[in-house]
């Protein structure tokens, strides 16, 4: 901690060098009014009240307090603008003179008329959902259309722009990468993003964004860049609130609900929200080596039951002070029910059975406490915020096996203690008008431990099967300093920064063999120190287009899957494994874009370049410990330095009034070196000797095509169709065919002021949606996933409650931009 606290004292020192002289010329003039909403003549609290001059610079401001009245002080003499301006209601300016025998007035009462564009999106979930372009990130505000298509975030994913989701490990991939970071709310979770994807309801998301190219402010983790999923919270006066229902079906049925409610009063918001998703999911799949004529199918039934609550206070002491806490807790049960055969056509007599039960159980808890103090000068702030983090899973397998040969049955237990301690210190301040300097400091603070045990999971020397025990300690500390400065020079835009980082990881993996009670020890410590630049640059020569190019230098840390050396999962051909002495990768990154503004919708077209420094990638190994059963590892480990480009297109159009549509496309070229190993399973008796290792290089070039249609009936009735089509990807071992499919959709609005809707969603309509993989290394295999993809989906969601003003929200940390984009 000393060395974070040593950041504290430099960033302190320089906030205070930056803080602003008084100026002993200001007069004594002071504003005063009261601001009522126009229709029902009740007080607004909390408006923003903004003093500017002549040129619009900004002089001073302040918010309504909660009867509407509003006094502004230390106001300069001469003529000076006043702006009256609240989120869902049309901005009022009035010109006022202050001078000699006028120094102190009262503007009386000013009636603010309600906007119902942007009333309604703030307030009402959209029908659809719409695309943004900002500066440093693409925003995907989600609509009733996108929430019709699943019942998890996992569900709806694949129908967001440049991001896939695998359907049967759960993995997320930005451009045709995995290594993304995926963080809720802007903060970093625990809980593996697979797993984290299908316990959020996908009625409880509200935006997702997608950062591809993150400025220095934000931690440099994630090759491909950032998913941040920002979940519904509401901060409107009064007692509000939204209830969503959903029932998925194919083979099993799907169940989720959620539910966020919030009572504002005065300086007091309270809020929480509630959401589960209770399903079971069958997966059925088959693995063949055509060499040696060996099966392997798989019969598989996933259980979920998560159960997702949030509570928070945020506390308005006063226009210049805010303080939020808040809690998330997390409760997921479930695990995997399901048999595996392994079938040898020349001697069916050797056919083996794996019937396994799997029971997984974690909980976790996010504790947040946020501080900001806001100075006099409109955007100059400070903002401590302190985030602690807490994951606790359980883990037991059940391994039973029959057949000739088969190995013995076998349990394995597997408990884990997460914890992610997360300190951030933020300051900003508007040097002038047109520029604006960031600085801060983190603090990192991760420690995860595994305790590993099973009876007879290995073997030892002489081939037979042991009980055995693993524990893993697994610590990382970063302490990081960044500064950003941005500047706006007529329609020009440019934004610099650099992050500085020290980072320490130790490791120790323990291997016990319980019958000799023997210990073996694998210690591993990686220390470094990492400085990451970052820059932007736009460009907007008319309000119908835009230019931004873009610069950043990331890393992808191995996450604890990747190092964990305990086995991931076990079937009688597959194992997987972490690699304890994994490497990080770090990422060169450059991107341009190009935004044309319609007029009925807009269209994005980009373009990047990354230069990956020791990729770390998956490998296929054979197993040395039974070469001749055709039994493979998977592990990750550090590949070549390698190189991707892509195109990227997006748009968002209104043919007619009745008829919206969302579509995109990208392409995305990478090169990958490597290893392999390959084996010819026909050998008699094959030894370590027989084994092949040969460096690959391949080029692949992964396309998809998506486009969903949004049709208007009536001002109830909507239908919505996606459509998308995902070319084949190819890596070092395997390549996946193209994968094609259709969904279809119907969303009905009814009750006063369309408070309900009811969504019916068919997905995968013709039934073309599969997963099919084939592979030359290490054997030549075929492998094919079914998983529920055919699924029938109906919704209902009820808003309730009548408070409509919204109140003033905290800042979001990592939110570099104001409305309408830029970082100025």
């Amino acid at each position: 901690m000393k060395h974070f606290f040593l950041m504290l004292i430099m960033v302190s020192s320089t906030i205070l060098s930056a803080q602003p002289n008084s100026n002993s010329e200001i007069k004594n003039g002071s504003i005063s009014g009261r601001v009522l909403d126009a229709e029902l003549n009740a007080p607004l609290p909390y408006v923003n009240v903004i003093i500017k001059d002549v040129s619009d610079k900004i002089i001073t401001g302040s918010i309504t307090n909660a009867d509407g009245t509003f006094k502004i002080d230390k106001i300069p003499e001469g003529t000076i603008k006043v702006e009256i301006k609240f989120i869902g209601y049309k901005t009022i300016t009035k010109l006022i003179n202050l001078g000699k025998n006028s120094y102190n007035i009262d503007v009386g009462d000013i009636l603010l008329v309600e906007s119902a564009e942007a009333l309604d999106e703030v307030t009402i979930v959209a029908e659809t959902s719409t695309i943004q372009q900002k500066i440093d990130r693409k925003i995907i505000n989600v609509g009733k259309d996108l929430t019709t298509s699943g019942p998890t975030a996992s569900d709806i994913m694949n129908n967001i722009p440049s991001v896939n989701i695998d359907q049967q490990t759960g993995a997320i991939a930005l451009r045709g990468n995995q290594n993304v970071q995926v963080m809720i709310d802007g903060k970093l979770s625990n809980i593996p993003a697979a797993q984290l994807l299908k316990q959020i309801p996908s009625t409880s998301i509200k935006q997702i964004e997608l950062i591809t190219n993150p400025s220095a402010k934000y931690n440099p983790e994630g090759m491909s860049g950032i998913i941040n999923i920002i979940l519904h919270k509401n901060v409107n006066v009064g007692f509000n609130g939204n209830l969503n229902l959903g029932l998925g079906y194919q083979l099993a049925p799907k169940f989720n609900s959620s539910i966020d409610m919030n009572y504002r009063n005065g300086k007091l918001n309270f809020y929480g929200s509630y959401g589960n998703n209770i399903s079971d999911n069958i997966n059925t799949g088959q693995l063949n080596q055509t060499q040696s004529n060996l099966f392997q199918t798989f019969d598989i039934t996933d259980k979920n039951n998560s159960h997702l609550y949030k509570v928070g206070l945020d506390y308005y002491i006063n226009d210049k002070n805010t303080f939020s806490i808040f809690t998330n807790q997390n409760v997921f049960s479930g695990g995997a029910l399901g048999e595996t055969a392994v079938i040898f056509n020349e001697n069916m007599a050797n056919n083996q059975l794996q019937v396994f039960d799997n029971n997984n159980d974690n909980y976790s808890q996010q504790y947040n406490i946020n501080y900001k103090l806001d100075f006099d000068d409109e955007g100059h702030n400070i903002e401590v915020e302190v985030d602690y983090n807490i994951f606790d899973n359980d883990i037991f397998t059940d391994n039973n096996f029959t057949g000739a040969n088969s190995r013995p049955n076998f349990d394995e237990f597997t408990k884990t203690d997460r914890t992610r301690t997360t300190i951030n210190l933020d300051y900003v301040n508007p040097l002038t008008e047109n520029s604006k300097l960031e600085l801060g400091a983190q603090a990192l603070l991760f420690n995860n431990e595994i305790d590993y045990s099973s009876d007879a999971r290995v073997r030892n020397a002489f081939g037979e099967f042991i009980p055995t025990a693993t524990n893993f300690n697994y610590t990382r500390d970063i302490y990081s300093l960044y500064a950003t400065y941005g500047k706006t020079i007529d329609k020009w835009a440019y934004q610099i920064g650099v992050r500085a980082e020290t980072v320490m990881e130790d490791a120790l993996a323990i291997d016990t063999d319980l019958t000799n009670n023997t210990t073996t020890d694998f210690p591993f410590k990686n220390d470094y120190i990492q400085v990451y630049p970052s820059g932007f640059l736009t460009y907007n020569p008319s309000d119908k287009n835009a230019y931004q190019m873009s610069f950043s230098r990331r890393v992808d840390r191995p996450g604890v899957g990747q190092v964990n050396p305990i086995p991931e999962f076990n079937t009688p051909l597959i194992s997987q494994f972490g690699n304890q002495e994994l490497q990080p990768q770090f990422t060169n990154s450059l991107e341009v874009n190009y935004t044309r503004n319609l007029e009925k919708g807009s269209i994005t077209g980009g373009v990047f370049y990354r230069l990956i420094e020791d990729e770390i990638n998956q490998g296929v190994f054979v197993d040395r410990s039974d070469i001749g059963s055709g039994r493979v590892i998977l592990t990750n480990d550090n590949f070549n330095n390698t190189s991707a480009y892509g195109i990227e297109l997006s748009s968002s159009y209104r043919p007619t009034k009745w008829w919206s549509f969302n579509a995109s496309f990208d392409l995305y070229a990478r090169q990958q070196t490597g290893f392999a190993e390959s084996l010819d399973p026909t050998l008699p008796n094959p030894t370590e000797t027989d084994i092949t290792v040969s460096n690959v290089e391949v080029n692949n070039v992964i396309y998809n095509f998506r486009v969903f249609n949004n049709f208007k009936v009536t001002k109830q009735l909507s239908l919505s169709a996606f459509a998308m089509y995902r070319g084949p990807d190819t890596g070092l071992n395997f390549e996946m065919e193209p994968m094609y499919f259709l969904n279809l959709g119907l969303r009905y609005s009814f009750l006063e002021e369309n408070r309900a809707t009811f969504s019916l969603n068919f997905n995968n309509v013709f039934d073309t949606q599969q997963i099919n993989i084939i592979s030359e290394r290490p054997f030549n295999q075929t492998v094919t996933f079914e998983p529920e993809f055919k699924t029938i989906f109906a919704g209902l969601s009820y808003r309730f409650g009548g408070g409509k003003y919204r109140a003033k929200s905290r800042k979001q940390r990592d939110d570099n931009e104001k409305d309408g984009g830029g970082f100025m």
